[in-house]
């Protein structure tokens, strides 16, 4: 009930604000980055934390409740904040680096993260993606901040004190700092990492305040070294008091750069300039607006649009931008590979194993030319470390499995987009295909048995084996179909066609479902389908069969047809949520977010399964896809701090709700088709980059009412369960019949059904 209440609060307090302004309310004021928050561990709601930032910011805030070198850095149900801390953290698993926090404190000269701590409430909280406040009740300060992509700018209103101070905390494993008191500055170094950079990393950061200092010491761990200006340690901090009156406000503005001080100095030049705060702040809104505003939803109730509005923010955080501009305005980076400082673009945050299912497909379709950025950052990073990155932050980091740059690379290109070296990434996908890498994440761990045999046995010691077969069977289809429209040879195309059904070696005919397999050729045993890990990825056999995405008819063949196809979905949702967590020694939290949600072994708080919904279409029972669409997206999403059923992760979790509440989802990306779902709201209308307006309307929509009886493009009835890229593209308007009972009839016959490899069997 907190939860809600507090919501309550804050979109009120944003619903003033907006009114006071302009009197509308517009796209930035529904969201809430709180949505998520309230997680831990053992229990993911979300494990998000409320970004403060631009969107794909290479530096976002965050207001620190937990201690340092903590993944959960920001906690709904915590006490107090230690700081205002710069943060490059795309998952409390992964952690953060690069970081340092800005703290204010009084009455005392307290900088160790404990003592400077200070009480919070969520009722004097107010949290939007540009702009963050909140009262500390030890300190009797306001804090504010506001971002821009490289630099932010900092509003302490303090109480009237002899003693009020601003601690600057450069984090531990390696920092730097001096302060600089005839020019009112702060610089320093912070070397904080989680793993995935090269030797000599650094963020350098810039600091400067907008008063004279009367105090002004360096301190290393928990000892100050007074009246000392500079410091080198393994961990070092500052700390700059001052008298002030009741109600001063101390403005303080700051910048970093991963490539050296000048370069931070330029981008708090470039970004911040002449600007007072509530000038940046007012751009931060226009940014977000501009970019939630590509998509204007209409007709929903007002907790739909806040959730909407919320997960869209979440997809357009990551990837990360990882360069910077030069003097001359040229883009440049600092290598997370090689540590130099060299041309191009550079992205990073991200893990492709989560995100090529829907964050980058939503890219191709709204974001085409950050795409093609995306696309020439792969070509740097490949250049650079020889391999592509499958999780990087900020460089290659040994996490998850798979091959997966090769679909987000595929679905680009056969998109359409451009401006990028696509026979540089076309080699380095081939590369992928033939080696393991230097860590399991790049490469393809198992390959030289994957290409010999078809699989990835179960009993030679790989992990994970027959998730990674599935998913490079997957990879392996992405690939053909990047190598037909580069006009490779023919014997290369045919190679992955055929590879790329290599899936079909894991099925068991007795099971109906995908198991391991020795390299013997015999199924692993004994086989518990409730297995979680051994031989799949955070889920068990009854999440990873259906990882087919390329060849649902093939998958449905199988099993012997529609009929049984749709009896193993229905099977689902029908099981009781039971599990064996022996592999892992404990209930994972995926393990658990699956049991509570009530849905059977549909796990939605993990991505292996988020497709499968959709794949009713393939089988002529649409209907229950859209039944089960709804059903996700009323219990299992709302825009409260527990509003996620799990890991967010980097916007895939979101980008599942967008698409979805579009009415389509991209189910198998390197095919340029999406299949239908039902839209969420009356009206929605996307711009495209085009310039074109897709409108999309289903004006009876509403709780009960989302059956699909008629789709119509342009007033031209669109009788298949599906919808290329092309088409969306060109603009106009889709419309869609809704009723309150199922159509029994549209989309049940073969001609409806979206792509798959196999034709459809006849039985």
């Amino acid at each position: 009930m907190r939860a809600y209440f507090c919501l309550a609060i804050a979109i009120y307090c944003v619903n003033i604000h907006v009114q006071a302004r302009q009197n509308t309310i517009e796209p930035v004021d529904y969201v809430n980055p709180l949505m998520g928050t309230d997680s831990k561990p053992g229990l993911s709601n979300g494990n998000t934390y409320p970004a403060i930032a631009l969107p794909w910011g290479m530096n976002f805030w965050v207001p620190q409740t937990n201690t340092m070198g903590n993944g959960w850095t920001y906690q709904y149900n915590a006490e107090k904040i230690r700081g205002f801390k710069q943060t490059h953290q795309p998952s409390p698993w992964i952690n953060d680096y690069g970081q340092f926090s800005i703290m204010p404190v009084t009455k005392r000269m307290n900088f160790d993260q404990e003592k400077r701590a200070s009480w919070f409430s969520h009722k004097t909280e107010r949290s939007t993606p540009y702009y963050y406040s909140v009262y500390l009740a030890d300190a009797d300060v306001t804090a504010e901040i506001t971002p821009t992509e490289r630099a932010a700018q900092l509003r302490f209103t303090f109480p009237a004190c002899d003693s009020s101070f601003i601690v600057v905390d450069a984090f531990d494993k390696g920092s730097y700092i001096k302060i600089i008191p005839a020019e009112r500055k702060i610089i320093g170094y912070t070397s904080a990492n989680s793993g995935g950079v090269p030797d000599g990393f650094k963020n350098y950061f810039i600091v400067y305040f907008d008063k004279d200092f009367s105090v002004a010491h360096t301190w290393h761990d928990k000892m100050l070294a007074k009246d000392t200006l500079e410091y080198q340690s393994g961990h070092s901090g500052a700390i700059i008091g001052f008298k002030t009156r009741k109600g001063e406000q101390v403005h303080i503005k700051t910048a970093s750069s991963f490539i050296s001080f000048e370069q931070a100095e330029l981008n708090a030049s470039r970004e911040l300039g002449s600007d007072s705060f509530d000038n940046t702040c007012k751009k931060g809104r226009q940014a977000w607006n501009r970019e939630l505003g590509r998509m204007v939803a209409e007709g929903g109730t007002p907790e739909q649009l806040q959730t909407f509005y919320s997960c869209l923010y979440r997809v357009l955080l990551f990837p990360r931008k990882f360069f910077e501009y030069n003097k001359a305005n040229e883009v440049v980076h600092y290598s997370p590979y090689n540590g130099q400082v060299l041309p191009g673009y550079m992205f990073t945050d991200n893990g492709f194993w989560d995100t090529f299912r829907a964050v980058f497909p939503f890219f191709t379709l709204m974001y085409p030319t950050l795409n093609s950025q995306i696309m020439q950052g792969l070509v740097n990073a490949y250049k650079e470390s020889g391999w592509l990155p499958e999780w990087a932050s900020p460089g290659h980091r040994d996490c998850m499995i798979g091959s997966n740059s090769a679909a987000l690379i595929a679905d680009s290109y056969i998109k359409g987009i451009r401006g990028y070296d696509i026979n540089t990434l076309y080699e380095a996908i081939l590369k992928n295909t033939r080696a393991e890498g230097p860590l399991t994440s790049v490469g393809r761990k198992g390959a030289q048995y994957y290409n010999t045999l078809g699989y990835v046995p179960y009993d030679v010691n790989i992990n994970e084996n027959a998730a990674r077969t599935l998913e490079y069977a997957y990879d392996d289809f992405t690939i053909s179909q990047l190598a037909k429209a580069l006009n490779r040879p023919k014997e290369e195309i045919d190679s992955f066609s055929r590879r790329c059904m290599n899936y079909r070696n894991l099925f068991d005919d007795s099971t109906h479902l995908m198991r391991g397999k020795n390299k013997d050729g015999h199924f692993q045993s004994p086989f518990n389908p409730f297995k979680w890990g051994d031989a799949f990825t955070e889920g068990n056999s009854w999440h990873y069969t259906w990882s087919v995405f390329h060849d649902v008819q093939g998958l449905a063949n199988l099993m012997g047809g529609s009929k049984m196809f749709t009896k193993m979905l229905d099977t689902v949702f029908a099981l009781p949520p039971v599990f064996d967590e022996s592999y892992y020694g404990g209930v994972i939290h995926e393990i658990r977010e699956m049991q509570i949600m009530n849905m059977g072994q549909y796990a939605h708080g993990n991505q292996p399964i988020q497709h499968m919904i959709y794949l009713y279409n393939y089988a002529g029972e649409p209907w229950k896809t859209q039944y089960w669409i709804r059903q996700v997206m009323d219990k299992l999403y709302h825009s409260a701090p527990d509003g996620y059923c799990g890991d967010e992760d980097n916007g895939q979790t979101s980008a599942w709700y967008v698409f979805s509440a579009m009415g389509f989802y991209p189910v198998c990306p390197g095919t340029t088709q999406y299949v239908f779902g039902t839209p969420l709201f009356r009206k929605m209308t996307l711009t495209f980059e085009n310039g074109k307006k897709l409108v999309i309307q289903a004006p009876a929509t509403d709780k009960n009412t989302f059956y699909i009886h008629n789709i119509s493009l342009n007033g031209v009835a669109h009788t298949n369960n599906w919808i290329d890229h092309s088409q969306l593209q060109k603009g106009g308007t889709l419309l869609y019949d809704v009723k309150n009972v199922p159509s029994l009839t549209r989309g049940t016959t073969k001609v409806a059904y979206p792509f798959s490899v196999s034709p459809v069997l006849t039985r």
